[in-house]
């Protein structure tokens, strides 16, 4: 399954006239079995995304005894009160969204003295269900996180479900171009042939890879 999807991100990479390894996969190990993970891993794969804190924070770092060199992105929402160990656990933030979790993004990476990359939320559906700074705030907010000297790298958006992605990428894109931001994490099973052909440099795919997820 792995293989077939890395297939796939050439294939696209290649079609939308990109340099094959320019897309990165992030494999969503979240509520995923042990077993399957370390699967992916002896396959040689090692970027890897998780939804919550507490789960990774539970996962990774016996994984990371046997494979130093994973690297693992937080792709859920953080609340305040997880950003110590976020900022000591994940080498990438993609749910970067409030002003307070900013802040206190800022004050904790000057206390660790280390920085994971950064990417700011947007939530381009508009959705009131969804985490996300709206389209019209998202450079008033680029330039608040810079103003803190967060090392913001790029933006990430979830597109609602019954709408084109396609829209919502190229939404994404447009926003990244006039902040001079280089990172795009978007597309995921279901459409990150489309987001390659957008521009995407971290795609979130999940089931595709370890099969269904297994809720306790």
């Amino acid at each position: 399954m792995l293989a077939d999807i890395k297939s796939r991100i050439t294939d696209a990479e290649t079609a939308a006239g990109r340099p094959n390894g320019s897309a990165q996969l992030l494999a969503v190990s979240k509520v995923q079995p042990n077993e399957r993970v370390a699967d992916v891993l002896a396959q040689g794969h090692r970027l890897f995304g998780e939804n919550k804190v507490q789960e990774a924070a539970g996962k990774w770092p016996a994984f990371q005894e046997h494979y130093p060199d994973a690297s693992v992105h937080l792709i859920g929402p953080l609340q305040t009160n997880k950003v110590k160990q976020a900022v000591a656990l994940f080498d990438a933030i993609h749910t970067v969204d409030r002003e307070k979790l900013a802040n206190k993004l800022a004050a904790e990476i000057q206390s660790q003295g280390k920085s994971p990359e950064l990417f700011i939320q947007v939530n381009t559906g508009e959705e009131p269900q969804k985490a996300g700074v709206l389209p019209a705030d998202a450079d008033t907010f680029i330039a608040a996180c810079r103003a803190l000297d967060l090392p913001i790298t790029g933006l990430m958006v979830i597109p609602p479900v019954n709408e084109e992605p396609s829209l919502h990428f190229a939404l994404l894109r447009k926003i990244a171009e006039r902040n001079g931001l280089t990172g795009l994490s978007m597309g995921m099973s279901s459409d990150f042939e489309r987001a390659i052909a957008l521009g995407a440099t971290h795609i979130r795919v999940g089931s595709a890879i370890f099969g269904e997820r297994v809720y306790a």
